[in-house]
């Protein structure tokens, strides 16, 4: 551990979420990280994206590019932060406003990122001012687009002086290429300038050989056109003559030498004029023995018009007005061309060719590569200071976020603290007369509730839609008090983002687990009466489809027996009926006698043992739903929840049952609201329920009178009044009263006596 004049730092810790967390600060807490040990972390790693976060802070830390920041990526950022700053207050504020006299200029890294934060100023208009802020930094590719000097050693076009200038910029960008500038503008460098001009020259000397050897000048100045038609057919007629040879050494092959029917079927159901390349690859002429070219009359379509240049430029200039061209002709024109073939396959600098010669002469004999390479040196003047601006917009973007990641990474106090939003929060969904706090992005909800089962926490996944936009997320949504009642697939509720910005959203899963002690509670209750209610309605529904059956069947029986010309009823039938009454009555025997031993035995207990009666029955039943919430909500935590997202945290962040209720808000009346329990749409109370529980109280109290129950409770009570009676009788006995007392005493025993003996 780094000591400090002697003394290691000392930290502070404080028990949040079941685990120490550390408390991050003082400036020295800040200084001192690299001297925490890691185990001590409460995170690890944690995704890029997805976020309520700066994506371009988490990108400047994310230095390999892995999509994760991790915690040596984090404790570079900080030491690099501590060093460039002198001052780490802004930092501990998250200032969007970084001091210029905030940055430590006393080494040659702060110098330089001092003086690149002041060039930054100056491009901004802003050469005074003595702060740098997140707007001034949030767009440098557009603010250097507009510079044509940024450091980088690329001239665009625009950094050209003069319209020839730019011109020339352009013209070597079309020939050899450009490299993107620091705007995102093309632009060229020295490696480009260099390029284009060695390409120049080697091509200015090569086409300075025409100069001096007339036989690369077989057409003078036609020379160049009458090339480029004879490259054009030298393969087409070259092909022409040895197809005639061959149908001369076999006639019988001229006919497989000609295109076949077959080969003009394919063409005859297009549009010929769209053929061109179809028509090309058949021979210039129709093939017979040893026949010359024809240059007028029977040419292939698709070649006339060279073929009418080849003889305006080659032909005629050479042999005159012929209509055919002969073989030992064509070795002549192809003698005329030797030497031009072969200067020609030597050509160097083709990349500058589509300027032409006399363009290329007039650049590579000017000044305009001296002046193109001192615009280069001008801009990369400016190398070191420019480059350095990426170093300021990283200070800028860690001196106001920097701090709030080490309070979601290092420690979760964001998270526990009233007040704060993690940066994993992503908003509030209110649904179901409550407000969820904690919200994640969740980007695959199988692959996350696979592992956010294991957070013990009823966890509701909702699909949430931007109105009259196509954005679409998933969030899952923590339910951390009330009760899951009303809680479904398909239930719909308003999700807030960060921002603001309200989604519908609509849930589409739901990973259950318990969510409060009183709703385990009840549960068992509300389980036996859905499953009262579910065979009712599953007994209902039979007697409705038997009475439908018989009903049916009766009807059918009737139409039958009226068919028949009638048929007297059946008989009725007295023991069945009087079995089924006594069946009934052994039931309501059975289920009396019961309720009977029941109310007996409560009625034997003393008054004060009545309600612990209830209490422990109570117990019985809701006892052990109970204890199961309970000790699945002391294992509710947050750590799967983000490990589902991509995080590594490093501990157990509890969410217990008191924090547990800030995170899920339930719907309360404003204090001093006003509030009236008439409500006119209530549903009436019929009379009928009240002589029911009437009926019941007598039937019980008649009961307990008729066991004796009554009678045993008055004797038990007796005593108890007559004391009471005694000691309120003593109290108002007058004095005389017990002066006499004594007297009397004597005269009672005397009158006893006798009776005793």
């Amino acid at each position: 551990m780094e000591q400090v004049g002697g003394t290691p730092h000392r930290w502070r810790f404080s028990r949040l979420g079941g685990f120490d967390q550390v408390r991050l600060e003082r400036e020295a807490d800040v200084r001192h990280l690299h001297d925490l040990d890691q185990k001590l972390w409460a995170a690890l790693s944690c995704p890029v994206s997805g976020l309520e976060f700066d994506t371009r802070t988490l990108t400047l830390l994310d230095s390999d590019a892995d999509g994760q920041v991790r915690v040596q990526e984090v404790l570079a950022a900080v030491d690099w932060t501590c060093s460039m700053l002198r001052d780490l207050g802004p930092l501990l504020a998250g200032s969007s406003e970084l001091p210029l006299s905030a940055i430590d200029n006393s080494h040659p890294e702060g110098q330089q990122l001092l003086a690149s934060a002041k060039q930054l100023l100056s491009y901004l208009g802003k050469p005074d001012v003595e702060v740098v802020t997140m707007e001034d930094v949030a767009d440098t590719a557009a603010l250097l687009h507009e510079s044509a000097f940024n450091g980088d050693g690329i001239i665009p076009v625009h950094a050209g002086e003069d319209e020839a200038m730019q011109l020339l910029i352009e013209e070597i960008m079309s020939c050899v290429g450009s490299d993107e500038d620091r705007s995102g503008l093309p632009g060229i460098s020295q490696e480009r300038v260099d390029l284009f001009f060695t390409a120049a020259e080697e091509y200015l000397q090569w086409w300075n050989q025409t100069a001096t050897d007339s036989a690369l000048q077989p057409f003078d100045e036609q020379t160049a056109d009458a090339a480029t038609v004879y490259f054009a057919l030298k393969g087409k007629v070259q092909d022409y003559f040895v197809r005639c040879g061959l149908a001369a050494f076999d006639p019988g092959a001229e006919e497989s030498l000609n295109p076949s029917a077959a080969a003009y079927e394919t063409i005859m159901g297009h549009d010929l004029a769209g053929t061109t390349a179809e028509l090309s690859q058949f021979p210039l002429a129709h093939i017979r023995a040893a026949r010359p070219l024809p240059l007028s009359v029977g040419i292939n379509p698709a070649w006339s018009a060279t073929i009418r240049q080849f003889v305006e430029l080659i032909v005629r200039p050479l042999f005159g007005d012929v209509e055919e061209l002969t073989e030992s002709q064509w070795h002549q024109i192809k003698e005329r061309f030797a030497a031009y073939e072969t200067w020609f396959a030597e050509k160097t600098g083709v990349e500058v060719e589509p300027l032409g010669v006399d363009r290329v002469r007039s650049i590579v004999q000017s000044s305009a590569r001296q002046q193109l390479e001192a615009l280069i040196d001008k801009d990369l003047q400016l190398e070191d200071q420019v480059a350095a601006i990426d170093q300021v917009v990283r200070l800028v973007h860690y001196n106001r976020d920097l701090f709030r990641l080490l309070n979601n990474f290092v420690a979760f106090r964001d998270f526990y603290a009233q007040g704060y939003k993690a940066i994993f929060q992503a908003g509030t969904l209110y649904i179901d007369g409550r407000a969820c706090e904690l919200c994640v992005r969740v980007e695959n909800v199988e692959a996350h509730s696979s592992v956010a089962n294991l957070s013990r926490t009823y966890l509701a996944y909702c699909e949430c839609r931007r109105r009259n936009s196509g954005e679409q997320m998933f969030i899952a949504a923590a339910f951390t008090a009330g009760d899951s009642n009303n809680l479904m697939v398909g239930r719909n509720g308003v999700f807030y983002d960060t921002r603001g910005n309200d989604w519908d959203a609509t849930i589409v899963k739901i990973v259950e687990h318990p969510i409060s002690v009183s709703q385990a509670f009840w549960a068992p209750y509300k389980r036996v009466a859905r499953m009262i209610a579910e065979q009712l309605e599953k007994f209902a529904a039979a007697k409705v489809e038997a009475v439908e059956g018989s009903a049916g069947a009766g009807i059918a029986d009737a139409g039958s027996k009226v068919a028949a010309g009638g048929q007297p009823a059946a008989p009725f039938d007295v023991g069945k009926f009087a079995g089924i009454f006594a069946a009934i009555g052994l039931a309501l025997g059975a289920i009396g006698t019961a309720i009977a031993t029941i109310v007996g035995g409560f009625m034997a207990l003393r008054i004060w043992e009545m309600p612990l009666a209830l209490g422990g029955l109570m117990l019985v039943v809701s006892g052990p739903s109970m204890l199961i919430a309970f000790l699945k909500l002391r294992q509710r935590q947050l750590g799967p929840i983000l490990d589902g997202n991509g995080w590594a945290v490093n501990t157990k962040a509890a969410i217990n049952i008191p924090f547990g209720t800030t995170l899920t808000k339930m719907a309360e009346l404003p204090k001093g609201s006003e509030r009236s329990l008439i409500d006119p749409f209530a549903e009436k109370k019929t009379p009928w329920k009240r002589w029911v529980v009437l009926a019941v109280l007598l039937a019980a109290l008649g009961l307990a009178w008729n066991k004796g129950y009554v009678q045993q409770l008055g004797h038990q009570l007796k005593p108890l009044i007559m004391g009471k009676l005694q000691t309120s009788g003593s109290k108002t006995e007058t004095p005389a009263e017990t002066k006499k007392a004594p007297e009397s005493a004597p005269a009672a025993e005397k009158k006893t006596a006798p009776a005793d003996k």
